[in-house]
């Protein structure tokens, strides 16, 4: 059973969970953040879940962020590289198809993603939900999804080709963007005209792991 630290409403705690329900492994969420708790962002007053700046957890990750997982001994950080760590060991033939080209292709959606939708995504979900109002910025969120569009335009371009972006089948290389793409419309944003993306959503929520821990509204907000 893999160890995870995290919260269910971290996006990049999602992408781990949603990876592990993919490759059939069992795992144990314990909830830890410096930022979140039961009550909101620590912003408006609420206690955060903790664990990320006691001593055991930073020798394990430095950083003091999450999520972190440690598997029998393997203990990782940076929600892409675990990602990747559970489709190797775990998840040949569901989360991985094919040889080094196939893991390449699924390793450039998910830097992509980091690169050029997280920034945008963070700053829209901080700015129309988790600051605290007084502290928000007139405006931010609302630009925040309008610089996501050329991003989401070129995912629309590519899924026009690609029934899933890694080649023909679902690999991990989908579900950071997949979780970023779907956060992005749980905010209604107004976006570009998206076809393609959208019904690359609607293959990814036929997925048990999507719609576990990626497709409610409440994990957003």
């Amino acid at each position: 059973m893999i160890r995870i630290w995290g919260r269910p409403t971290s996006i990049c705690t999602q992408r781990v969970l949603w990876a592990c329900v993919e490759a059939g492994v069992e795992f144990e969420l314990t909830l830890a953040s410096g930022t979140m708790g039961p009550e909101g962002h620590v912003s408006t007053g609420a206690e955060p879940f903790g664990s990320v700046d006691d001593g055991w957890y930073r020798e394990m990750n430095p950083n003091g962020t999450v999520p972190v997982i440690d598997d029998t001994g393997c203990v990782l950080w940076e929600s892409n590289a675990i990602v990747t760590y559970i489709a190797l060991e775990y998840g040949e033939g569901t989360l991985l198809d094919g040889g080094p080209a196939a893991l390449a292709r699924a390793v450039q959606w998910m830097s992509w993603t980091n690169e050029h939708l997280e920034p945008h995504l963070h700053t829209l979900v901080m700015e129309l939900s988790r600051l605290r109002s007084d502290l928000r910025t007139p405006g931010a969120g609302v630009e925040a999804g309008r610089r996501m569009a050329p991003a989401l335009e070129l995912l629309d371009a590519h899924l026009a080709r690609s029934p899933f972006l890694a080649g023909e089948r679902f690999s991990m290389g989908d579900i950071p963007a997949g979780a970023a793409a779907h956060r992005f419309k749980v905010f209604a944003q107004p976006g570009p005209d998206a076809p393609h993306l959208d019904a690359w959503l609607a293959r990814l929520g036929e997925r048990e792991g999507f719609r576990r821990h990626v497709a409610p509204a409440d994990l957003h907000v």
